[in-house]
């Protein structure tokens, strides 16, 4: 009897074992819904804003960004843009589609296609960058576009938030572009190209969903590029007063 009894142990043993062990590899194996990646989506406009400058110019702007994916991978169709008021005509316009994936904690590599559709003719390029937080807090995305024609240029740009309390921010931006050939079709010259600085103070109004606010902006072309500016009749450096929202859904 006894050794019936050691018998049926033995045998309850393994077969708990083996029922742990099976257990064990299907929840290894399990590539239910429940064990995928969370997709997210969502779109935001970082500035959606007036500007009036101090040659009585008007400007509609905006720099916007929806998105699709997961942590590992987001696919981003990026948009900015400049639209003249008075002239009723877009003076930029710039559209991305990228993909997008984690090359760090704090940053993500990013690679596709940029396609500027202004007034005036149309460029194509490829695009390589990455984004990120940088030490100091401070956001960075910089990014070096090829054009089919092998024309090169970087861009970077660069933003600190300053907390005055939970809901008044100060964000100062700087947006930078250098060329590494001359495009003079569309008025971008060989060296620094142009610079934009600004200055918004916004209040979070619904949470950050919602974030209205009031700033000035400062841009300036330089070398190549203000000649080619001032050849057309358009100025090289402006001073913009500024209103408008970010906002998230």
């Amino acid at each position: 009897m006894s050794r019936i009894r050691s018998v049926f142990a033995v045998s309850l043993l393994v077969s708990i074992g083996f029922s742990t062990a099976a257990a064990a590899q299907e929840m290894i194996s399990d590539t239910t819904a429940r064990k995928q990646p969370l997709k997210t989506w969502g779109v935001q406009f970082e500035e959606f804003e007036y500007r009036y400058s101090d040659d009585d110019e008007e400007l509609g702007v905006w720099n916007a960004d929806a998105f699709y994916g997961t942590d590992d991978l987001k696919v981003r169709l990026l948009t900015t843009g400049e639209y003249e008021i008075a002239e009723q005509a877009y003076e930029t316009l710039e559209n991305q589609l990228v993909g997008q994936i984690p090359i760090s904690t704090f940053f993500d590599a990013k690679a596709g296609v940029r396609f500027d559709t202004p007034e005036g003719p149309d460029r194509t390029y490829a695009v390589l960058g990455v984004a990120g937080l940088a030490p100091q807090w401070f956001e960075v995305d910089a990014n070096l576009y090829v054009s089919k024609d092998g024309d090169t240029s970087t861009e970077i740009d660069a933003e600190y938030e300053l907390l005055f309390t939970s809901y008044w921010i100060l964000s100062a931006t700087l947006d930078a572009t250098v060329a590494f050939s001359e495009d003079e079709e569309i008025g971008v010259g060989k060296g620094l190209v142009s610079t934009e600085t600004g200055l918004r103070l916004s209040y979070d109004l619904i949470d950050r969903a919602f974030s209205p606010y009031v700033g000035v902006v400062h841009e300036r072309k330089y070398g190549d590029t203000a000649d080619f500016a001032k050849a057309e009749g358009g100025g090289t450096e402006d001073w913009f007063a500024v209103i408008g929202a970010r906002i998230v859904f």
